[in-house]
């Protein structure tokens, strides 16, 4: 979604009881969002400056308890509206799952004749009501260290991930942590600093944990992790490597189906190995670790490119999920995302070609963007201007050292000035000139412009002030929007009319497709002299094999409403040819039985 467009999701959806997440990677952004949302809310507002001392943390602690207060003042208002057919209260218990036993219990009320008995069960109705979760993301590799005034290097705990998780679990909020991006141990175990964590007496954790992960392996790799310092996963939240939102982080050729069948078969593995640890954890501590107060094993839940009712029950049928994530489709519901108006028409009209999968990162990690984005027409204007690149008023995203000590972002004007240069003097071809210095002035300035559009939006900013980066999963081209959250909510329940065509690609459809792309695309630059290399491939070849034994599967059953199952077969069809093609082109291995 962006550091932006989820910056005040919760203030927007929670009071409906519908979860969601903010990116905290930003805190300059968070600052500014609490200042205008302090002034609407006639809330206290003293600015935390830049360089004040832990100002990271604090900006953000004072963030999330806004955004808990706001939350809080609409949940209520909610709360004590009245029963009315047009009233917010009406629209809480109607967009709830149909499934749910609180609707279930609404629709008695209201087919109730007898008013005192209506009357009470209005009442316990009302008390049952609850607001969504205030989660928040934290990407774990995004763990930039800054020196201080005097340009010593400052302690770990200050890092930019570190001094981020110390925010949230400083805050008032009461949810759940998403880590993401990889496996970093010192985030990890700084965790253990904060009792917040880790359970009371009653049984609860009012800081939860949740990591994104893209294999069985990983989680339990860092589930054991956490487990030894006494520290448990609520959830593992399976992501589809490359058919997201944001960076893509290629799975080595593993499909979804063959992901969630491991964790299908394995789930009570991951109790089993983490209760041990966690209990002698405690026992250590001297504590009491409430055993009969606590659900056997983590959930497993699963985003990346759903996009119909039926998609879903296949997820939560076959893989027996216990929920699954819905993003980018919000990216066009006003009433749930910030989004400037601009890129809201961009993707609106937006089609497959439009949301494309870049090299605009300067992490080098690919990136889901949008075609003549704010972002990318300022980004091409610079390029042809002798100062290209960014004065990087941020610098979440430096990394590299190429060129100097302390560490700088590609994206900046002072790396892509000197990385040409080097270029220039190279000794290569003019074409090959060209080439790489186009890949050096591709890189965009992430962290500033992914904030830009909720600043627009929220009129913080002119638009002319500050070019809009968005970053969308491919599935967002077959939402047209705009919508209105109920409109989105039932769609995602299945009621009503779809909001999206028959002919939309199955998202294991998509997922094949764009694993095949992805693939396509790195072998022209693979080492192919090198035996790690070519065992690799051998490795994604088999992955590949293996995914799409399990998609050809399930294009064999039947299929759930609005699923394109026909989609998945034909997309089965295509992946083996031109595996075969590639396997045999770069690596003279004999073509497969298709």
């Amino acid at each position: 979604m962006g550091t932006g467009h989820s910056i005040d999701t919760p203030m927007r959806v929670a009071p409906f009881g519908i979860d969601s997440v903010i990116s905290i990677v930003d805190d300059l952004l968070v600052e500014r969002i609490r200042k205008h949302y302090a002034a609407e809310y006639n809330l206290p507002f003293t600015q935390i400056a830049r360089n004040a001392y832990d100002g990271r943390a604090r900006r953000i602690t004072a963030y999330l308890d806004t955004v808990q207060h706001i939350v809080q003042e609409r949940f209520e208002a909610i709360k004590n509206s009245p029963f009315d057919e047009d009233s917010l209260k009406t629209q809480f218990f109607n967009m709830l799952p149909d499934v749910s036993p609180l609707k279930a219990r609404w629709q008695e009320m209201l087919a109730e004749v007898d008013e005192t008995r209506r009357r009470i069960m209005q009442n316990e109705l009302t008390n049952l009501m609850k607001p969504g979760s205030i989660d928040v993301n934290i990407m774990a590799k995004v763990d930039h260290l800054a020196n201080d005034q005097t340009g010593t290097p400052m302690s770990p705990e200050f890092s930019d991930a570190s001094a981020a998780l110390r925010g949230y679990a400083n805050s008032i909020v009461e949810s759940a942590m998403v880590l993401s991006a990889g496996f970093n141990p010192r985030l990890f175990g700084y965790i253990a600093n904060f009792p917040q964590f880790y359970r009371d007496t009653s049984g609860e954790i009012k800081k939860k944990i949740v990591l994104k992960v893209s294999d069985f392996r990983s989680a339990l790799i860092q589930g054991k992790f956490l487990a030894k310092n006494g520290l448990e996963v609520s959830e593992f939240r399976i992501e589809s490597g490359l058919n997201c939102g944001g960076h893509a982080f290629y799975s080595d050729g593993r499909l979804l189906p063959s992901i969630l069948e491991e964790f299908r078969d394995k789930k009570s593995e991951l109790n089993a190995q983490f209760r041990p640890l966690v209990t002698a954890f405690y026992e250590k501590m001297g504590w009491e670790y409430p055993a009969d107060k606590v659900e056997d094993v983590p959930k497993i839940t699963v985003q990346g490119g759903i996009g119909t009712y039926g998609e879903t029950m296949r997820l939560l049928d076959d893989y027996q999920v216990d929920a699954t994530g819905w993003g980018s489709p919000f990216l066009v519901v006003p009433e749930a995302t910030p989004v400037d108006d601009e890129t809201l028409q961009q993707l609106i009209h937006a089609d497959e070609d439009d949301l494309y999968l870049s090299n605009v990162s300067p992490l080098g990690v690919p990136f889901n963007n949008l075609r003549r984005s704010g972002s990318e027409r300022w980004k091409s204007a610079k390029a042809d201007t002798p100062k290209p690149g960014s004065p990087c008023p941020k610098g979440f995203l430096k990394t590299n050292t190429e060129f100097t000590e302390n560490p700088i972002c590609t994206a900046s004007t002072q790396y892509q000035l000197l990385k040409i240069a080097q270029i220039e003097t190279a000794d290569l071809s003019a074409d090959e000139k060209t080439s790489r210095k186009a890949a050096v002035l591709d890189k965009a300035c992430l962290c500033d412009h992914l904030g830009n559009g909720s600043l627009i939006k929220l009129g913080i900013i002119q638009d002319h002030r500050g070019p809009q980066a968005i970053c969308p999963g491919p599935n967002l081209a077959w939402f047209k929007g705009p919508y209105t959250l109920k409109e989105m909510v039932d769609h995602i329940y299945g009621r009503g009319v779809s909001l999206t065509p028959a002919e939309r690609p199955h998202m294991f459809a998509k997922e094949i497709d764009m694993n095949m792309d992805y693939l396509e695309r790195i072998l022209p630059q693979s080492d192919l002299e090198n035996p790690k290399t070519r065992k690799y491939l051998q490795t994604v070849r088999k992955n590949l094999e293996e995914g799409l034994l399990a998609c050809e599967h399930i294009a064999a059953g039947t299929a759930r409403i609005n699923e394109n199952l026909v989609s998945v077969q034909k997309a089965v069809e295509r992946a083996r040819l031109q595996l075969n093609r590639l396997m045999e082109s770069y690596l003279g291995e004999p073509a497969a039985a298709v």
